[in-house]
């Protein structure tokens, strides 16, 4: 049986309205429906969204008889009413997600409803996908309005395999950072398993504000998070080929062209297709055509530019503005260039057939694509897909994602006027020859890469996260964890080692004491370990003997501090480490010197080692200063018996002779211990795992590479893992 493919979109491929009050459902031709359509081969899909009428407008009947339909179609509703409609996309989504993520602040709006409303909404199409999902299931989540769905499905099931792709822009850190729940954002795409994005820029701009704003770093794309890897990618969307391609050989379209009397033989046609939508550049087009016929007049009566502005968001006053922009611009140049038989605009304020558009795309000289910001522009690929003739000028605007694959279009900046006016001229005089070349080439990456490989690709990569999780053999299953428990319940003499930070408590957002200390809840699991007298317990941490001494005073938890610098045992503190300390004379200096060039930094004086904290310093400064100090500590030290150690948003100086292997080695070697079990999370636990016996029950906390046997994911499970031994 095919594994299920739940796809999750704001809208479904099917629009459902009422005529005369009869339900009537339309199929949508867009691109995303064709790529499903190429899974279903593979994958038992179904399409949740949202089916274009308010649920205000329906009756409970006619409700159960959408949901009933659109099931035989492959998908199921998400019924939504006019206030959810209004604050969740055109509030939330339209009206503060798109202007900021194409780069246009001032267009923005901040309110608070607006983003309750969009939580909500993201929740009730989660619980939708949830109903169809089954233990093998992938959910692809798709764009901006549904930001937060990785996450709660996340939240509520940990090992869904969730992708999440987004089709505009991600901006750059600086204008993500405006907006106000940006945290949250970020940390519900972090949800998905793999987040697909149209290019590499959308990706590194995603990954600096997952360091800059979360702290989160990444590896060759791979985000770390405390107990999860998330992949990141590019893959940039594609068009149906196909279907552009034959259509231009429609007969239907051939008659449409013929009745183009107003395009004569002679005249070159440049041709703008978009929404109406002030991201697109449209009154900055039309001010480089109004230039281009000032610097060259021999065109008037030879070159025409047909404008054709599909409607989108008429109601909204940013889009009638811009509507009447457009048709104040349109009417000047006009007035300006017109004769009594002669235009040099055609401008048409409608949405196009697919026929008509097809005879357009295969009529046009010159595609004039020039948006302002846009995520990929399909309409750029359809242009090149349906020139059978192998002709024909693409003018593209640097901004589009597209321009990373369409390399050999005319590459413009749409805020240069000069630049875009010349472009044109030498879109309109460039040799055939030329003109050929270029477009058999974009041909050919346009065909190679479709709308289906791009969908098959993301979903494939999806897949193959899910086999390196469930590949690494370290995990802890449940039958594992069976036996493990079985051991512990036969045992009669057993040693617990158990890391603090990140392993029992989960790092605080600062090195301070009293942010860490441990829970009620934490304090009673422990005392009901120790109280059974065939346990010995041991906490053994970096932390300083008076903060261990502070968070657990029961006398029967044995404690180990600064990494084995200290024990304590029988209620009282032996030093462990004889090393002297004469070093840190030489980096203590330094290690302040850091402290005050680094805003958030702290510096941490133990007996025996320092800790240079900098889990509140700026990330990308962090980064930076981490690496100089590093160098600066190593060099200082030179052959010393001193190491320098980076942990957990910390460099530490200590002896290379101190460490948790060397304090526990003498203790697990006892033949007293018939069960041992050493629980910890980065690189000072390491040498734990080593000295271990090997039939001891090592875990490692997290992700990481590890000498340990099994692998858990979080402090969470650390914790229910000791509530099943008592």
């Amino acid at each position: 049986m095919n594994d299920k493919l739940i796809i999750v979109s704001t809208r479904l491929p099917v629009s459902v309205s009422k005529v005369d009050g009869k339900l009537r459902y339309e199929s949508s031709a867009g691109g995303l429906s064709t790529a499903i359509d190429s899974l279903k081969k593979s994958a038992d899909s179904v399409w949740v969204g949202w089916p274009g009428i308010a649920s205000d407008d329906l009756t409970p009947k006619e409700k159960t008889e959408i949901t009933t339909e659109l099931q035989k179609r492959g998908c199921y509703p998400v019924f939504l009413n006019n206030n959810e409609i209004n604050k969740f996309y055109s509030g939330y989504s339209n009206s503060t997600l798109w202007p900021l993520f194409h780069y246009f602040p001032k267009e923005a709006q901040y309110d608070s409803s607006y983003w309750d409303m969009y939580q909500d909404v993201n929740m009730q199409f989660a619980r939708a996908a949830l109903k169809f999902a089954t233990a093998n299931a992938k959910i692809w989540v798709h764009d901006y309005q549904l930001m937060l769905v990785p996450k709660m499905l996340r939240d509520i099931n940990k090992d869904l395999t969730i992708g999440f792709f987004l089709h505009t822009p991600f901006p750059a850190s600086e204008v993500f950072r405006l907006i106000p729940e940006r945290e949250a954002l970020l940390e519900g795409v972090l949800g998905a398993s793999l987040i697909g994005f149209h290019t590499y820029d959308y990706v590194h701009y995603f990954l600096a504000s997952t360091l800059k704003i979360l702290g989160y770093e990444n590896t060759l794309g791979t985000v770390r998070l405390d107990n999860r890897l998330v992949q990141t990618d590019a893959f940039p969307i594609g068009i149906d080929y196909k279907k552009y391609a034959k259509g231009s050989y429609n007969r239907k379209v051939s008659s449409i062209q013929r009745t183009f009397d107003l395009f004569r033989a002679k005249t070159q046609v440049i041709l703008s297709v978009d929404r109406a939508d002030y991201t697109k550049g449209i009154p900055e087009r039309l001010d480089a055509f109004e230039l281009f016929l000032d610097r060259h007049p021999d065109f008037l009566r030879r070159a025409v530019l047909v404008i054709v502005a599909v409607p989108s968001r008429g109601d909204v006053n940013a889009y009638k503005e811009l509507r009447a922009t457009i048709e104040q611009k349109v009417s000047r140049i006009n007035g300006r260039f017109s004769t009594i038989d002669w235009s040099p605009i055609t401008y048409r304020y409608q949405p196009l057939p697919f026929d008509e558009l097809c005879a357009l795309y295969a009529r046009a000289d010159v595609m004039l694509v020039t948006p302002l910001r846009d995520g990929m522009n399909l309409v750029a690929k359809e242009y090149v897909a349906a020139r059978h003739s192998h002709n024909g000028v693409l003018i593209l605007s640097d901004m589009a994602g597209a321009a990373i694959e369409l390399t050999d279009a005319l590459l413009v900046n749409p805020n240069n006027t000069s630049q875009v006016a010349d472009a044109i001229y030498e879109g309109l005089t460039m040799r055939e020859t030329d003109q050929r070349k270029r477009m058999r080439k974009m041909q050919a990456r346009v065909s190679q890469y479709t709308i289906e490989k791009w969908a098959q690709d993301f979903v494939k990569e999806l897949s193959d996260s899910v086999k390196k999780r469930d590949t690494n053999a370290k995990w802890l299953n449940q039958q594992q964890e069976r036996v493990l428990l079985d051991d512990y319940k036969k045992s009669s003499r057993r040693l617990i080692l158990l890391d603090y930070d990140g392993t029992l408590k989960n790092f605080a957002d600062s090195p301070d004491a009293d942010r860490s200390e441990p829970s009620i809840k934490l304090k009673k699991l422990l005392k009901t370990l120790t109280q059974d007298k065939q346990n010995k317990i041991i906490i053994i941490s970096g932390r300083k003997r008076t903060t261990l001494h502070k968070y657990f005073r029961n006398k029967d938890i044995g404690l180990i501090a600064e990494h084995g610098g200290w024990v304590y045992d029988d209620g009282q503190w032996t030093k462990f480490n004889q090393n002297t300390s004469d070093w840190k004379k030489k980096v203590k200096p330094i290690l302040k010197e850091f402290v005050a060039r680094t805003p958030g930094a702290v510096l941490e004086e133990k007996d025996f080692s320092f800790a240079w904290h900098y889990r509140q310093v700026q990330p990308n400064l962090a980064y930076v200063r981490k690496e100089a100090l590093k160098t600066k500590l190593r060099g200082a030290l030179g052959t010393d018996d001193i190491g320098v150690y980076e942990g957990q948003k910390i460099i530490e100086v200590k002896s290379k002779r101190m460490n948790k292997g060397v304090a526990v080695a003498g203790l697990a070697a006892k033949n007293q211990w018939d069960f041992i079990l050493a629980i910890g999370d980065d690189y000072t636990d390491e040498d734990m795992f080593l000295a271990m016996p090997t039939d001891a029950y090592t875990i490692n906390v997290g992700t990481d590479h590890t000498n340990a046997r099994y692998q858990i994911r979080s402090v969470d499970d650390v914790l229910e893992l000791l509530r099943l031994l008592i």
